[in-house]
């Protein structure tokens, strides 16, 4: 009763202070928004328009308000669940975020898995043969993995698998010779699978492949070196030994006393790193010409859409909040006396 109190106390914390970093976040965002050069009313409406035009839009996006009046419209139309229309594509915000984050959400998705299903288990191993070759093998993929970034990767996967093998596809999220499914979610993978139509799933899949590695790769690199130090940490302690002393299987001791243990700071890179995925996307998007939330983020930037510059920052910081929420509750179910150490 009593750690189940603690860790309510402890997750209403973590709330508050998620909430105050994002009005943070959101003052910052939207001061900087109003320092990029160019005047937004003129930008939308193109060098034709005349300056009766101008003000009018203007005064329809508060740009003669003060700042601070600005701020205050803005917050109030955010509880609202108004982000306001955006000058670059003239419909309300929301409505491009629902088109467009979709498919930039789905390829995080897909790379946070690559990189559990590869960072982990390169770091196990090299973990385990600690100085052998396998370990010298890791250590050298994690490396290149860390120091090369993503749209590196995007490049060089392209180059190696699309155009010297060309066995996998490269931009767009599906072939253009078929029809994709009824959009429910808005993930193709799982609208595909609702409908049944396992072909388009297939080919869906595939063209996540590439743009899903590239940006997975980084965190690759570092989900490995991290577990890799921890497990050999964790392989040195005296408990591991006794476990040995009692001929207890190598796999139940790799998986039941070492890996645990020496998972939980792996877990909170691989949250960070996954919660950065969003931002990163953006270069790799770039290079496979993927129509998710870099498009949208490249295109209101250069037309200094405040709406949409605002909304897509926000969204990043949305996710990059609850992602370290999640974290924090699996950290808390790995190891329940953090809540007395924090």
């Amino acid at each position: 009763m009593r750690i189940k109190l603690f860790a309510s106390i402890y997750f209403i914390r973590r709330i508050l202070i998620s909430i105050i970093v994002f009005f943070g976040v959101s003052v910052v965002i939207f001061c900087l928004a109003r320092l990029i050069p160019g005047d937004p009313a003129r930008i939308a409406l193109g060098p034709f328009a005349t300056q009766e035009m101008v003000e009018q839009l203007r005064e329809v996006l508060h740009l003669n308000e003060s700042i601070f009046i600005q701020y205050k419209i803005f917050i109030e139309n955010l509880f609202k669940g108004d982000l306001g229309v955006s000058t670059y594509t003239k419909r309300p915000v929301i409505v491009d975020l629902i088109s467009y984050f979709p498919a930039t959400f789905e390829l995080v998705i897909v790379s946070g898995i690559l990189m559990i299903l590869i960072g982990m288990p390169l770091g196990i191993l090299s973990g385990k043969f600690k100085d052998t070759l396998i370990d010298h093998i890791a250590r050298i993929i994690s490396l290149l993995g860390v120091v090369t970034p993503s749209f590196l990767w995007a490049i060089i996967l392209m180059l190696v698998f699309a155009f010297w093998f060309p066995i996998l596809p490269v931009s767009e999220r599906y072939s253009e010779t078929l029809d994709p499914p009824t959009l429910v979610t808005g993930l193709l993978l799982i609208d595909s699978l609702i409908e049944g139509d396992f072909v388009f799933f297939r080919d869906a899949l595939a063209h996540l492949i590439l743009p899903g590695l590239a940006i997975a790769m980084p965190a690759i690199g570092n989900v490995s070196r991290l577990t890799r130090t921890n497990l050999s940490d964790t392989y040195e302690k005296q408990y591991i030994e006794f476990a040995k002393s009692y001929s207890i299987s190598e796999f139940k001791i790799a998986t039941k006393y070492a890996l645990k243990p020496a998972s939980i700071p792996t877990v909170t890179i691989i949250g960070l790193d996954f919660a950065f995925m969003l931002g990163n996307a953006f270069l790799v998007e770039t290079v496979f010409v993927w129509p998710g939330m870099a498009k949208y983020g490249v295109e209101v930037i250069l037309s200094k859409d405040l709406n949409g510059i605002i909304a897509t920052c926000l969204i990043i910081t949305t996710f990059f909040l609850i992602i370290n929420m999640i974290v924090d509750f699996v950290v808390l179910l790995l190891n329940p006396r953090i809540i007395s150490v924090d």
